[in-house]
């Protein structure tokens, strides 16, 4: 081929590298010496122009492997090299291995044509912006002849599989490297979307037609088939173009009013996006009957093949089936400007095709179950997500109902019903079928109901109804999945627990589900309650219980999901739905949501009963019962000044007692009705206490109470301040100041609960009230550190486990009080710190060699340095400053941080000039330590300049040291240094401080 790179060929030389390269690839396959072939094919992708040698496998060798090193050998170089070919060595590359491609297209290894085509591709979009319009032109000609069938069907087949890679390479997502700006991809992609996609499309459709009546007057497989799959494939890749370059307006009122969206909807679990190519494709795709030809092509195939349950798998049904599925998610402009009148038919033909597909669902499901092929369902369900994220919930409701006596919805609910027996009944790992639809199937409910207006419901009452029935049937499953894992002992009743968080994402929307119809379905939750409730009372320990433990739990997750929202770090709102429904009722005795909350706070209750507690309440039941109270008492318990159209009660007072209104008022002021608030308050406290000291050792219950539950009561402050008057209250302080039953809990617990106690501090109106609290809650801890550290025999019993664990615990309650620090509580807080300096740096010596304690002391002063910062005046800094300096100090002296103070003697004078200028020298020290050569700090810090540390410490404990010791300068320098920038400017350099790493 003339102008092909390279130079005159040896063919000595080429078949020498042939055989090298078909031996690399032979010890490869047979896993002898793989290194050193490997080295033999690098060297070939790394030659100076190889192109010759590759040539001549590609057109020689009998080993595929061998072709396919040397294809990828000619791309490799060619953008390596492309600037020093020439214009027609670049043409030739390309044109070589499209004339490959084609001449093979017979050949039985596919995969090298693969790569020959994507070679082509890449070189081709390499060379993209200095071809000219005729050049590109003439290379697309012979491959739009073969698309057309004129050179058969092989060569059809292999032409639409080049386009499949020139689609890809030119795709942002799925590009090659190729080290060019991003620029020059971005000049590519619009040159191809603008002047080559559509054309692309429409060979691809010519293909589709010219195969159609062969392949369905055909009783066996043809050649044709292949080619059909392939261009059907192309089609739905072209439509899944990001389209960037056709934005075109259209009318949103018009849209609005017929039932369109016009927002794009995120979806959670599925990359879903409108297909928006412009006017420029109706013709094509709209005024051509397009869709409709394909969906009679695919229900023509459907047809024949009807007797064999595997052939929805086949690869031109699945492609056929992907290009109908992308056909939903057409919009935008390419639909005329009728009121979007176009649309909806194109919605409504398609789904009238689609609905074949999944129904009736039980007898799909049934033939699935039976060995029948899962793809059709699956693919329909996509296509009513497709729908659902184009249109309102009222509209999508109505699209079946042209060609069905129900409702869309009514068949939403069907489907999902048969999902969620399938799920619960599959026995084997394989069967996914039932949780992919059923992950498509809710996602398809959340679009409908996620977005709900107060004032419209998103589906009809006939909807609502449906949605009520599906819940029904949801529940009565899982009630029966988990009565019947009751005693199983495997790791499928993991399924069960509450920490699961796909469990929680699909609990939420079966929750959503529920609030489509409150009116049915909260009774409904509440009945069932009742009634295990009522089945544990009647037992008398006549019966084994655990199956009805087993549905109550399951019950008290989903009821949690249906009364409340999760809302982390949000302030939870009453779930909209339920405040806008039950308008008929008006005695808050009467209301479902206020029977249903006090009948599972009324069954927690019996845990306080030492007798039901050991017969029922088991740690993972207690999970779920503090899970609930968080979530409820988070939501429920709140001023009524909160919630969302409430103002004061005044307000709600002269509403009347009829509407919607009047329910609104019901669920916001219920919960502190004849004193409830505080009686649930207690009843916090009280399940808080005895989850804490009842159940020892259960790691997952007592984080949920103090990380969850208590953190929950103490963030408000209008339940705070009801909290603190509580004698349970006072209990658990008391039992957490003086007590030991709380001391067997975890370190990073203990923290947690006392930075909760610490900040309830805050609440108590009475400034002096508040400092007393916080002496009594942490003036026993501190003082039994001061205590430790002062013991006569401290070095002699300081490393026994029992003091340790001690220690540690105590410095954990105080690093968690640290973090409470607020302006009410801070005065206290640094006296409390101030009291146990000292002890600090003893405990420091002492433990030099525990790197536990040491780290556990250095996180402290960390989180204390943190919260005081802010607040200090100039003599609380000084002391600050003086006591982090002795600490780093004393930590360099036993070479565990490796770095060395030396202190000029100015810092022992008294004077406030001289205290001023300590802290200046003290920024110079921090800022060089921290901005000079932090690297150099933490390379040196890696052991190898510290024998005794680098044998006694593990790496992950060496990190978390360099960690903490960073965290602890920058957090002074940088706390210290806004405090007195405003009259103390700093200076970089060495002053009065010297320091050294070694």
């Amino acid at each position: 081929m003339q102008g092909f790179p390279g130079g005159a060929p040896d063919p000595q030389q080429l078949q020498a590298t042939m055989v090298a390269i078909e031996q690399a690839c032979s010890l490869i396959q047979l896993h002898m010496n793989p290194s050193e072939a490997e080295k033999v094919i690098t060297s070939l992708h790394s030659s100076l122009m190889p192109y010759q040698a590759c040539r001549f496998i590609l057109e020689t060798s009998q080993m595929p492997n061998a072709r396919f090193q040397a294809a990828g050998a000619i791309g490799d170089a060619a953008i390596r090299e492309w600037g020093i070919l020439t214009d027609d060595n670049k043409r030739c590359l390309i044109l070589f291995c499209l004339n490959y491609v084609m001449e093979h297209a017979n050949s039985p290894d596919g995969y090298v044509q693969s790569k020959v085509s994507a070679v082509a591709a890449r070189l081709l979009k390499r060379g993209w912006v200095e071809f000219s319009d005729q050049e590109k032109a003439a290379i697309f000609f012979e491959v739009e002849q073969s698309i057309r069938g004129i050179h058969g069907p092989n060569r059809q087949f292999a032409a639409i599989n080049f386009l499949e890679t020139l689609v890809s390479e030119f795709s942002p997502s799925t590009a090659s490297a190729m080290g060019l700006p991003k620029e020059f991809h971005e000049q590519c992609e619009r040159s191809l979307e603008l002047h080559f996609l559509k054309d692309f499309y429409c060979w691809a459709q010519s293909a589709v037609f010219n195969t159609a009546d062969k392949i369905l007057n055909s009783n066996v497989t043809i050649p044709e088939e292949r080619a059909c799959s392939a261009a059907l494939r192309l089609m739905f890749q072209i439509l899944s173009w990001n389209f960037k370059h056709t934005v075109e307006h259209e009318s949103s009122d018009a849209k609005i009013n017929s039932g369109l969206r016009i927002d794009t909807i995120n979806l959670k679990k599925f990359e879903r996006s409108l297909v928006k190519p412009g006017s420029m494709w109706r013709d094509i795709l709209i005024s051509s009957g397009h869709a409709t030809w394909v969906l009679n092509f695919y229900t023509t195939l459907r047809q024949k093949y009807s007797y064999d349950t595997l052939w929805g798998d086949s690869p031109i049904a699945v492609s056929c089936r992907q290009l109908i599925v992308q056909l939903c998610s057409l919009a935008g402009s390419v639909f005329p400007n009728d009121n979007g009148d176009a649309q909806i038919k194109h919605l409504m033909m398609i789904l009238s095709a689609v609905v074949l597909w999944i129904e009736p669902p039980d007898v799909i499901a049934a033939s699935i179950r039976n060995g029948g092929s899962e793809s059709e369902f699956i693919d329909g369900c996509h296509a009513l997500l497709s729908m659902a994220s184009l249109t309102t919930g009222s509209l999508f409701d109505n699209l079946l109902k042209s060609i069905r006596h129900y409702s869309t919805v009514h068949l939403l609910s069907a489907l999902t019903s048969e999902a969620v027996k399938s799920v619960l009944d599959s026995q084997s790992e394989e069967e996914t079928w039932g949780v992919d639809s059923l992950d498509i199937l809710l996602e398809t409910w959340n679009v409908i109901l996620g977005d709900v207006d107060a004032d419209k419901s998103p589906i009809s009452v006939d909807g609502a109804l449906a949605a009520s029935s599906l819940f029904k049937i949801i529940v009565e499953s899982h009630l029966k999945a988990a009565a019947d894992s009751a005693f199983e002992d495997t790791d499928d009743t993991e399924y069960f627990h509450v920490s699961v968080s796909k469990r929680d994402e699909q609990l939420a929307l079966y929750a959503l589900i529920a609030r489509a119809a409150p009116d049915s379905t909260i009774p409904f939750l509440e009945q069932l309650f009742s009634e295990r409730f009522a089945r544990l009372n009647q037992r008398n320990g006549e019966s084994d219980p655990t199956q009805t433990l087993e549905e109550l739990y399951w019950l008290l997750l989903v009821t949690s999901h249906v009364l409340t929202d999760s809302g982390e770090g949000e302030t939870l709102l009453i779930p909209e739905a339920l405040q806008a429904g039950f308008s008929n009722v008006i005695d808050a005795a009467q209301h479902p949501v206020v029977a249903l909350s006090w009948s599972i706070i009324n069954f927690s209750r019996q845990c306080l009963d030492p007798g039901i507690r050991a017969k029922y309440f088991s740690p993972r039941l207690m999970e779920a019962v503090i899970w609930f109270l968080a979530r409820w008492v988070a939501t429920y318990l709140v001023p009524l000044d909160v919630s969302r159209g409430q103002v004061s009660r005044g307000e709600i007072d002269s509403i009347g007692t009829n509407g919607s209104q009047h329910s609104r008022k019901l669920l916001n002021s219920f919960a502190w009705e004849n004193n409830q608030g505080e009686l649930v308050l207690d009843f916090v406290v009280l399940i808080s206490m005895l989850a804490l000291t009842t159940y020892q050792g259960e790691n997952e219950l007592q984080t949920l109470t103090c990380q969850k539950l208590l953190a929950t009561v103490v963030r408000r402050k209008h339940t705070c301040a009801y909290l603190v008057q509580l004698d349970s209250w006072r209990d658990l302080t008391r039992a957490f100041a003086s007590g030991r039953s709380l001391l067997s809990l975890s370190g990073r617990l203990q923290r947690s609960l006392a930075e909760t106690l610490a900040c309830a501090a805050s609440c108590i109106k009475d400034p002096e009230a508040s400092a007393q609290y916080l002496r009594d809650l942490m003036g026993p801890i501190a003082g039994c550190l001061v205590e430790n550290a002062s013991r006569s025999d401290l070095k002699s019993v300081a490393q026994q486990a029992d003091v340790i664990y001690m220690v540690c615990c105590l410095l954990e309650r105080l690093r968690g009080a640290a973090r409470a620090a607020q302006p009410r509580t801070q005065k206290v807080l640094f006296e409390m710190g101030r009291t146990v300096m000292n002890p600090l740096l003893t405990l420091l010596e002492v433990y030099k060699n525990q790197s536990t304690v040491v780290y556990m002391v250095l996180k402290f002063v960390v989180d204390f340095v943190d919260g005081q910062a802010v607040f200090l005046d100039a003599k609380e800094t000084s002391a600050l400053v003086s006591f982090c300096l002795r600490l780093l100090q004393i930590y360099s002296s036993h070479n565990i941080g490796k770095v060395m103070l030396s202190v000029s003697s100015s810092l022992r004078s008294e004077s406030q000039a001289e205290k001023y200028k300590d802290l200046r020298a003290l920024l110079r020290l921090l800022t060089n330590i921290c901005s000079k050569d932090l690297v150099g700090f933490l390379s040196d810090c890696d052991g190898e300049g510290s024998p005794d540390i680098a044998e006694s410490q593990n790496h992950e404990d060496m990190d978390s040291s360099i960690n903490t010791r960073v965290k602890l300068l920058i957090t002074i320098y940088v706390n210290t240094q806004s405090l007195f920038s405003i009259y103390m400017p700093v200076s970089l350099g060495f002053g009065l401080w010297s320091f050294s790493l070694f």
